[in-house]
């Protein structure tokens, strides 16, 4: 199947069937895919919860506008961002090049430097900011890979963060949830798996220049 058929196939999941659960691998797979997504200067400040526990998402269900994909779905992938990114997280990055890599730190050391000042001179909602966009990276990847593996996903902002923060205990782990990812498989039941996507003309939403 071609990389357009499958986004094709992809829809935002209205109806998951709670009978059907993704496999240890395909999780598996999905992990990786967030571990391996690109961020800026590949310094990493997110992390993902991945909830499989029917009562922590029914208690998060409240907290999500009533939407029922966070308590129907196989698994809630919860993308958080990390609230202590700070000199020496980037030490700790550059740290872990340098043992993963064998890279000398005479060659790090002016690149280790600047992005330490770098963020140390930005304000943390700037950095909040910055760590946010990262974070969508992440969303659009994840869902890309979905679509690719088969295994159905609903993109959500429309919840409530705060509540989500203290359910899970977010903010004991310099934790912020900023989206969500509802993931299994749809129910032969969801209407909207049938309709066409809507989408302006390719003329109008790309602009070639030759």
């Amino acid at each position: 199947m071609s990389s357009i058929k499958h986004l094709e196939w992809r829809y935002a999941t209205k109806k998951f069937d709670t009978t059907k659960k993704l496999s240890e691998s395909q999780i598996g797979i999905l992990k990786n895919v967030f571990n391996l997504t690109a961020t800026s200067y590949g310094l990493q400040p997110l992390k993902m919860l991945v909830i499989s526990n029917d009562d922590i998402k029914k208690q998060l269900f409240e907290h999500s506008y009533n939407q029922v994909q966070v308590a129907d779905c196989s698994h809630l992938l919860v993308i958080c961002i990390k609230t202590n990114v700070d000199g020496d997280y980037v030490d700790e990055k550059f740290d872990l090049e340098i043992v993963i890599r064998g890279t000398e730190e005479e060659t790090l050391s002016g690149f280790r430097n600047f992005l330490k000042d770098n963020i140390n001179n930005k304000s943390e909602d700037d950095i909040e900011t910055s760590n946010k966009h990262q974070a969508y990276i992440a969303l659009g990847n994840l869902m890309t890979v979905c679509a690719f593996e088969r295994i159905d996903s609903c993109p959500m902002e429309g919840f409530n963060p705060q509540k989500f923060d203290k359910l899970l205990n977010l903010k004991e782990q310099d934790l912020k949830s900023v989206l969500l990812l509802p993931v299994g498989f749809r129910a032969e039941d969801d209407f909207m798996s049938q309709l066409e996507k809507v989408r302006i003309p390719m003329e109008e939403s790309v602009i070639e220049m030759k």
